[in-house]
């Protein structure tokens, strides 16, 4: 069977949002969006597009708590950033993703908003306590693992959304379900950070399927 490539977006198709590959955050929010009441986790919210995308939560009305293995940094970048609770997680350990999400759980409260936006790229092969590859174990492993024990917050919500950040890195790799972790091949960390968003894209799509 031929495989098809989405090279330049040739099968994707707009949803009708409204918006554009140009629309920043600030634009989607000012079209009276109100999260008032609303609780979200935003994993790497702060730095880069983390980081924006939780001062547009906070204009909005959202209560949002960044989970972060560099605690006094956040505190540092987030500072005047209103309704945002700074927490220890670190998502290459699963561990720490457990404590985590158990005080989450503990307080009772409901999860609107799960953003798995955390990641790494082009960094040289290192691996997780398990083994796994670091790209893959932070970039997917530890947002199926943060999603899947958030789950009944999750459901509490009624209604909740989870984003997993993808990127066109995709469609540098296929996932290698023989050996995804470079046991048997020479390790690229391009390939790496491919198979990882890729793995992000499949998890979506399915956790999309179960999720309905």
């Amino acid at each position: 069977m031929e495989q098809k490539s989405n090279h330049n977006g040739a099968l994707q198709k707009p949803i009708g949002s409204g918006f554009n590959a140009a629309s920043t955050s600030a634009e989607v929010i000012i079209k009276g969006i109100d999260l008032t009441g609303k609780i979200a986790i935003v994993t790497g919210g702060d730095s880069g597009i983390g980081l924006e995308t939780v001062k547009a939560l906070s204009k909005a009305g959202a209560a949002i708590i960044v989970p972060t293995r560099g605690v006094e940094k956040a505190k540092e970048k987030l500072q005047g950033t209103t309704n945002v609770e700074i927490e220890e997680m670190d998502l290459i350990n699963p561990d720490s993703i457990d404590t985590f999400a158990k005080k989450f759980l503990v307080s009772g409260r409901p999860l609107h908003l799960l953003i798995n936006n955390a990641g790494i790229m082009f960094v040289p092969l290192r691996r997780d306590s398990r083994g796994n590859e670091s790209q893959l174990a932070t970039n997917y492993l530890g947002g199926f693992q943060l999603t899947a024990r958030l789950w009944e917050a999750l459901k509490k919500a009624n209604g909740a959304r989870v984003v997993n950040v993808s990127s066109q890195g995709h469609q540098f790799a296929a996932f290698n379900f023989e050996d995804p972790n470079f046991e048997d091949r020479e390790y690229v960390s391009l390939q790496g950070y491919g198979q990882s968003k890729t793995a992000v894209n499949l998890f979506s799509l399915e956790l999309d399927n179960r999720a309905k």
